[in-house]
């Protein structure tokens, strides 16, 4: 039955987001990776997910907020059994001025995010940490910078998706058919002794490095 609702999923996604598809500077790999990408759609992870050979799709896991996917019993029917999505919390239930739960609620989402790799799976997330409007991306937040402190032998995989906030706007309900595009670049690490901003700019570069317009 989940294999059967991922099946689907991955056709529809195709379908709707227009199935174009780049590897420049990488190629498909079951190696552990962490697929990072812009965001601004709910559609987001779908879409690149499905966009994986189902090879590696079955090995890649995204991280998404626990408030969102958990509103539905079939959200998180979707979420745990079809995506094995990585469900973390998005640290809105933490007063805004205590630093000190800030840091310990950031190290704890980082912390579970490097557990759930184990020893073969892949992750994607979305380090600007919020939805943008499709045109410019965020500052990263620090989550990769810690989480490749934790594991430095992860390949970390700049992904660009293109209009994909087209196909589900902000606020919209039903998906509408226009042509997006999910392209995949060449691989980089977390060097020895890199400081965090210039490690994110670095990142957040490669990932501007991709965009076709």
């Amino acid at each position: 039955m989940d294999a059967a609702v991922a099946r689907l999923i991955v056709g529809l996604a195709r379908l709707l987001g227009g199935a174009q598809c780049r590897w420049v500077g990488c190629q498909p790999n079951a190696c552990q990776r962490v697929y990072f990408a812009n965001h601004s759609s709910h559609l987001d992870f779908v879409v690149l997910w499905s966009a994986l050979p189902t090879d590696v799709r079955r090995l890649t896991r995204p991280v998404a907020a626990r408030d969102y996917w958990e509103r539905s019993w079939f959200r998180r029917y979707l979420a745990v059994h079809v995506f094995r999505a990585v469900l973390v919390d998005r640290g809105r239930s933490t007063p805004p001025g205590d630093r000190t739960a800030l840091i310990e609620a950031a190290r704890r989402t980082v912390e579970q995010t490097a557990a759930a790799l184990g020893t073969r799976h892949s992750l994607i997330l979305f380090p600007e940490g919020t939805r943008g409007d499709g045109i410019d991306v965020a500052s990263f937040k620090s989550g990769l910078y810690y989480l490749c402190r934790l594991r430095p032998d992860l390949e970390l995989v700049p992904t660009y998706l293109e209009n994909l906030n087209r196909i589900l706007p902000r606020g919209a309900i039903l998906p509408v058919p226009v042509l997006g595009s999910v392209t995949f670049g060449p691989p980089l690490r977390l060097e020895a002794d890199e400081e965090r901003d210039a490690f994110l700019a670095r990142a957040r570069a490669a990932l501007l490095s991709l965009r076709r317009s």
